[in-house]
């Protein structure tokens, strides 16, 4: 048993990389499965498919019981497979299960088929051989090297390349010169796969003199570009005058390929040679060539990057800026504060987005102790990142330049601190509201006040600050601290709006109406109401009946009380717009008695619209529960 897991083990690393041609689809079962399957009953798997291979059945199911051997199939099936070489129609699939099956068995019926199938059969046994890469097949393939079909020829040139070693490279070297046009591709193919183990077995200098070789024939541009890669890596840092050839060359696919292997060129002489080359290279090529040095993950670029992000080339520093944000580095982020105070827009933009993407730890000491140092607009810059961040230890710097000279940084500074401040910080902003010497510097204030509170998650505490300034202030920030109280929306707060309804100052009073009408839920409710049952102003009333109407959505009432409410404001009103919001919101009772409520309505012909409105806004919430009042509605409107 443990030896079929160890060979299924096998067969599955092996399958992954065969051509599998057609979707195996219901054939294979999950990948998660095969390993327990292969245990219970790989061997009756397989002896199930060479069964079918050994009998008469019809192509189609030979097919699939070469899928299957594939995967169970051991050396005792590789004779059946084998008869199947020459049989165009089974050929690939026969292939499939031979590739895969360990041992020299399935290495020996391949190479016996090398003299036995033609055309295109042939070309896939030479295939097959090399992807088991099978040394004892080299002399034959090179004898193929000279074959008249240039398919045929083509593929043992890319198999000896798979194969490689010395005798391989022997067949392929001398043929680079002397391949007809057909072959030449496929055999300076071959060279490179050749090159490419003789570098990953460490024999660098081999490997350096035939990828040179290949550089050196008239062959295609694209092996050109795959040779001149591999030449530079197997060079090591001894390949850097290549690579600077190539970042050099005018031809953009050279470039290209210089791109990709500086990222893969290791070493320091590398990075250096690579940031000194940003400097001479064009304006269009320096964005790709800082991308490529910043890949190389070496940390002695970062110079070159920053260099870059104060370059006169605006394309160039969004590039430098982008590499930072990747980055992350902590050596970053001065120079990124610094780019941020920069007046083009876009660099400061793309600045201040990389440091948003930063971890906190990077950024937000060296935030705050920068901002203690600057002035003008780079302190505006930092004091607006600083709130976006919302970096507590930058909070005092925040407060001083509340009160700055400079409008800018004053307004920056503001909305910082009600994007920053906790609860006990509060008393910054509303000091700064106590101070406010017009509208215009009260309104930023009062902005960040409301930013805080509604942020804050302590509510209560909030609330206990803004009821402990209203006693004290003077008219224009008591307003504004009876606004902010909705943010809070606490019990307190909402009584102390009740309270100032009853001031002796009228734009006291005004504030509070408009802010009780506003009020975010439902205990607000009564207030409004008395206030509807008492005032005889006209701009109370309007303010109290409009909230009233909104708050009832919220209030939670049944609806008997809220239907009972309605009535008693239209009650209260002949006025056609009074009773055109009351109809708004009793549109939004679905129930009968609602419907009932309207109907006398419909007689007014400066509201019937809206209650026409109404009432099949009603009639079609209650369709399910009462069906015959929705439908008796729709159909006495319709005959209206």
């Amino acid at each position: 048993m443990k030896h079929e897991t160890r060979t299924f083990s096998f067969r599955f690393r092996q399958v992954r990389r065969a051509v599998w041609g057609v979707a195996l689809g219901a054939a294979f079962l999950a990948v998660a499965d095969l390993a327990a399957i292969a245990a219970e009953g790989s061997a009756d798997q397989a002896r199930q498919a060479l069964g079918v291979l050994q009998s008469g059945a019809p192509p189609a199911e030979k097919a699939l019981a070469c899928k299957r051997l594939a995967i169970y199939g051991t050396p005792e099936a590789v004779p059946a497979l084998a008869a199947l070489l020459g049989d165009e129609e089974l050929t690939s699939w026969a292939r499939i299960a031979l590739e895969v099956i360990p041992g020299p068995a399935a290495d020996a019926a391949l190479r016996g088929a090398l003299g036995k199938v033609q055309g295109r059969s042939l070309v896939g046994v030479i295939n097959s051989i090399g992807v088991r890469g099978d040394p004892q097949a080299v002399v034959e393939l090179s004898a193929k090297l000279n074959d008249p079909n240039a398919e045929v020829a083509s593929a043992a040139a890319v198999a000896l390349g798979r194969i490689g070693g010395d005798s391989a490279i022997k067949a392929l070297r001398p043929a680079l010169a002397k391949a007809s046009s057909a072959n030449q591709s496929a055999v300076a193919q071959g060279c490179i796969l050749a090159a490419e183990k003789l570098l990953a077995d460490g024999k660098t200098a081999e490997a350096v003199r035939l990828y040179d070789a290949v550089r050196e024939e008239a062959l295609t541009k694209q092996r050109v570009l795959e040779a001149t890669r591999g030449a530079i890596l197997s060079r090591g840092e001894a390949g850097l005058p290549l690579l600077l050839n190539a970042l050099r060359s005018p031809d953009k696919a050279i470039f290209a390929v210089g791109l990709s292997t500086a990222r893969e060129l290791p070493g320091r002489a590398v990075t250096d040679a690579l940031a000194a080359e940003l400097d001479r290279t064009s304006a269009d090529r320096q964005g790709p060539l800082l991308l490529a040095l910043a890949e190389r993950s070496d940390a002695a670029a970062l110079p070159a990057v920053f260099a870059a992000a104060r370059s006169q080339s605006k394309s160039l520093r969004l590039v430098a800026i982008e590499v930072m944000a990747r980055t992350r580095a902590a050596a970053c982020v001065p120079v990124l504060l610094e780019v941020l105070a920069e007046s083009d827009a876009e660099s400061a933009t793309a600045a201040r987005a990389a440091l948003l993407r930063m971890p906190s730890r990077m950024v937000d000491d060296q935030l705050a102790a920068r901002l203690r140092q600057v002035t003008g607009p780079q302190r505006r810059a930092l004091l607006e990142l600083a709130g976006q961040r919302r970096v507590t230890a930058a909070v005092p710097e925040m407060v001083r330049a509340s009160t700055d000279s400079d409008p800018a940084i004053r307004a920056a500074a503001i909305k910082a601190l009600g994007l920053t401040v906790n609860a006990d910080d509060l008393g910054a902003l509303i000091g700064l509201l106590a101070n406010a010497k017009s509208a215009e510097e009260l309104s930023p204030v009062e902005a960040a006040l409301e930013a805080a509170c509604t942020r804050i998650p302590d509510k209560a505490a909030c609330a206990d600050k803004l009821l402990a300034a209203l006693p004290t202030s003077a008219t224009p920030a008591k307003c504004a601290v009876l606004r902010v109280l909705p943010a809070a929306s606490t019990p307190p707060g909402l009584a102390a709006v009740q309270s100032a309804l009853t001031s002796q100052d009228a734009a006291v009073r005004d504030a509070a109406l408009r802010v009780l009408a506003e009020w975010p839920d439902a205990p607000a409710l009564p207030v409004l109401l008395g206030v509807l049952r008492t005032t005889q102003d006209e701009t109370q009333r309007f303010f109290a009946l409009r909230g009233s109407v909104r708050l009832l959505g919220l209030s939670g009432q049944n609806t008997q009380e809220t239907l009972k409410t309605y009535a008693d404001l239209l009650a209260g009103t002949r006025k056609t717009e009074d009773r055109k919001v009351i109809l708004s919101g009793l549109a939004n009772v679905a129930d009968p008695a609602a419907l009932r409520m309207l109907e006398p309505l419909l007689a007014d012909p400066q509201i019937q619209p809206e209650a026409e409105a109404a009432m099949l806004t009603i009639a079609a919430a209650i369709m399910g529960p009462a069906p015959t009042e929705a439908k008796a509605v729709a159909a006495s409107l319709q005959t209206q």
